[in-house]
């Protein structure tokens, strides 16, 4: 019996040794532009790998899992760390505001490209000469009319990000070595990772789950690529809104002031606030939660609002209408209803699909286990919009690795899936809306899968009933 436990742990570690490698390679691999066919090979085989990582981990004992979760999930992050962002420039507009922050200025006020703000400029975020050959680099004027080219995307635009991603955008800024430059935002998002992973065990522990379920966010290759590779500050986000749901169960105000620093992060953890009100009978019980939520995201958006001459929301409406919100076509927008809807039908059917979602949630959640009905949501409407950009689908990790439906992973990997597929010749839409049916389909199949093993479990009755479904089953048992 000893041997075969010592076998199985073993299997494990050499499995996260070989989804820690293959990952070094992805992210060594510079090939999202050039051989984006060649990457997402790379990204396939780091999946698979996981996946076979995390059943392999589901067979380990417990006092060895919980170990190897924490150790893989730093080993996994650390790769992170080989390379300058590979498949993403957003964390340069990162460095940059909190540059501008540290000067005094309002981010708000200023795009890069404005020449009020050439003295700040550096020959890393503003490079010029053969290293604006990059096509990744964007042209600018110079502070005297000769052309020069930044890292930062959209240079024109005023920034996006909400005041909870600006105050650690500061504090990174403030932290730094001057010749940091994009380690320290790929050291921070390696750093939340790790702490997410740890939180993760915690609330699993205590609220009588498997704590061996945080290795899905732990060596999830999306926590490498997109937290500390390409440094999104949707990690920050998704540590706080893990935190929030945690805390809600028992301390609703805690709990909302959490949720509203999450959306004051990166506005998508919203999406979760559904979740924190599982079950909520009363409306004093729902205020308990979204007042101090509101609350909190007034009350960051605040200082800036008042040291602002500009408008705080910055570029989210010329976003929103670049990504194909309001026009399905221009994004590969809601793929999934386009199959069976005409496009002009689409919006509104998803936002149909979402409320009775939500409103499902809200009367059958279970307000034990708000991350449920958070995942729920989460997942409905990542399946619904087939959003491109890979680093959203974080969020919805950390709710996987809380539940452990580990079918609706699935949606994540066809987000990286339509992500890193978008240079690749021909129609790349093809590959997201084919991922994304996959992931549907994989979604209704463990629906189904799970329905049929508790039917028998709700027909007997007994103390097991209510435990497989709702998912609390005692580590170690053999329903485990």
């Amino acid at each position: 019996m000893v041997s075969v436990i010592h076998t199985r742990t073993l299997t494990a570690c050499l499995l996260v040794a070989g989804l820690t490698a293959a990952l070094a390679v992805t992210v060594l691999k510079d090939g999202y532009v050039t051989d984006p066919g060649g990457l997402a090979w790379w990204y396939a085989a780091c999946w698979l790998l996981f996946a076979a990582a995390v059943l392999a981990v589901r067979r380990t004992p417990a006092r060895h899992a919980v170990a190897l979760v924490l150790a893989g999930g730093v080993a996994v992050a650390a790769t992170g760390l080989l390379a300058p962002p590979r498949t993403s420039t957003d964390s340069y507009r990162y460095a940059w505001d909190g540059r501008v922050q540290a000067a005094g200025i309002s981010p708000y006020d200023h795009p890069p490209a404005d020449p009020a703000l050439a003295g700040l400029r550096d020959d890393w975020l503003f490079p010029r000469g053969a290293d604006c050959a990059v096509p990744e680099r964007s042209r600018i004027d110079g502070p005297t009319g000769e052309r020069h080219c930044t890292r930062i995307n959209r240079p024109q635009e005023h920034t996006i990000y909400p005041p909870v991603a600006q105050g650690y955008f500061l504090v990174v800024h403030a932290l730094s070595p001057e010749d940091a430059r994009h380690k320290a935002l790929q050291t921070g998002g390696a750093l939340l990772a790790a702490g997410t992973t740890v939180v993760l065990v915690l609330v699993l522990r205590r609220r009588r789950g498997d704590p061996r379920h945080a290795a899905l966010w732990a060596w999830c290759p999306a926590v490498p690529v997109e937290a500390v590779n390409n440094a999104h500050a949707d990690v920050l986000g998704v540590l706080l809104a893990v935190l929030g749901l945690w805390a809600v169960v028992r301390r609703r105000v805690e709990g909302g002031v959490l949720l509203g620093a999450a959306v004051a992060t990166k506005l998508l953890p919203a999406v979760v606030l559904p979740g924190a009100l599982s079950g909520v009978r009363r409306w004093r019980d729902a205020a308990a939660v979204l007042v101090p939520a509101s609350a909190m995201v007034a009350v960051t958006y605040l200082p800036y609002v008042l040291l602002s001459e500009s408008s705080v929301l910055g570029y989210l409406g010329g976003y929103t209408k670049e990504e194909g919100y309001d026009d399905p076509s221009a994004r590969n927008r809601y793929a999934l209803l386009r199959l069976v809807l005409p496009d002009a039908w689409a919006l509104p059917a998803a936002l149909l699909v979402t409320a009775v979602v939500v409103v499902h949630v809200l009367r059958r959640g279970d307000p034990e286990r708000p991350w449920s009905g958070a995942l729920a949501v989460t997942g409905a409407v990542f399946l619904l919009m087939t959003p491109g950009y890979s680093w959203y689908a974080l969020l919805l990790v950390a709710l996987v690795a809380l539940d452990g439906r580990w079918e609706w992973l699935g949606v994540a990997a066809a987000g990286a899936a339509k992500y890193v597929v978008v240079h690749l010749d021909g129609d790349s839409s093809v590959v997201g809306t084919t991922a994304y049916a996959l992931a549907a389909a994989a979604v209704a199949a463990g629906v189904l899968v799970r329905r049929r093993r508790t039917l028998p479990a709700r027909a007997a009755g007994g103390p097991w009933s209510a435990r497989r479904e709702s998912g609390r089953v005692p580590v170690g048992s053999k329903e485990e």
